[in-house]
């Protein structure tokens, strides 16, 4: 079992050291150029190239996006409920409780946990989160509409299109395969490495809240996710992925958005920052779980 977790974790925390060591070293690291790689065109590929190539039915994939919408409306209700409760701004910390690091830590995982099937379902679940935080996120820090930034997602269009490629059985050239396959495979390391420099160079303040919240984003994304599974009777990789990606620390786009519309900066870095540590710290008990 040893030997399975470490497999598992081994990967995510090389990648994300090498980030943060690259960073505090003080190369350069352009974050700008190599998230917007990855968010135009290595994550849309990645998705397209795993739809086409999908060897699940259809319809698990979609109604396992379906599981994620789910669940981000759990975490949105509990989530006010819990801000309201402690008298916490609501548009200031809401993203931090309501959006997992479904990308960057997500997706590798549920890969080296589960394999193929796994990063299947865990595209799917971030796919929904990505669209979502980038609308409904950006409206929820910034308190004004954001619909027009859902024509500018590319990884909608990547969803659409490989969606259509597989419902009307077209065979794709293999030039488009390979091609589409090989800038997929410049996003999980990527993500990763961007989520080390990410840590590396947060500023963190008031760290009393921020733990607070961190303890808070993954209890509650454990709760959720347990909560899902056995209500749709998940079994398996479907299970263990939907768990993993509820249980997410909190996405470093968080910190990114609340840096744009100056939400509470410091304390979301904090979460940011604690909440990835306490979830590598707790990812052995969690996967024991799960693989066991």
């Amino acid at each position: 079992m040893i030997e399975i977790l470490f497999n598992v974790i081994a990967p995510v925390l090389i990648c994300a050291g090498i980030g943060f060591y690259w960073a505090k070293s003080g190369r350069s690291f352009h974050m700008e150029t190599v998230t917007g790689l990855v968010t135009n065109i290595g994550a849309p590929t990645l998705i397209f190239s795993t739809l086409i190539n999908l060897k699940m039915e259809l319809s698990s994939f979609l109604e396992f996006g379906l599981l994620a919408l789910y669940s981000l409306i759990a975490f949105l209700v509990i989530g006010i409920s819990i801000l309201k409760a402690l008298r916490m701004n609501v548009r200031d910390y809401l993203p931090a409780l309501a959006f997992p690091n479904t990308g960057n830590m997500g997706v590798p995982l549920c890969l080296f946990a589960f394999g193929e099937e796994g990063l299947a379902f865990a595209l799917a679940f971030f796919t929904v989160y990505a669209i979502l935080q980038f609308t409904l996120g950006v409206y929820i820090a910034s308190g004004s509409s954001s619909l027009s930034q859902l024509a500018k997602t590319p990884l909608l269009y990547a969803v659409l299109v490989a969606m259509t490629i597989k419902l009307t059985g077209t065979v794709t050239p293999e030039w488009i395969n390979d091609t589409t396959s090989l800038l997929g495979g410049i996003t999980i390391p990527m993500m990763l490495m961007a989520l080390g420099v990410s840590l590396a160079n947060l500023s963190v303040q008031h760290l009393g809240r921020a733990t607070v919240l961190s303890v808070i984003r993954l209890l509650l994304g454990f709760g959720v996710g347990l909560g899902l599974a056995t209500i749709f009777g998940l079994e398996g990789t479907a299970k263990g992925v939907l768990i993993i990606e509820c249980t997410m620390p909190v996405a470093v786009f968080n910190y990114l958005f609340a840096l744009r519309y100056n939400r509470a900066t410091g304390e979301i870095a904090g979460t940011v920052l604690i909440s990835t540590l306490l979830s590598f710290l707790t990812l052995p008990i969690l996967l024991t779980y799960l693989l066991v």
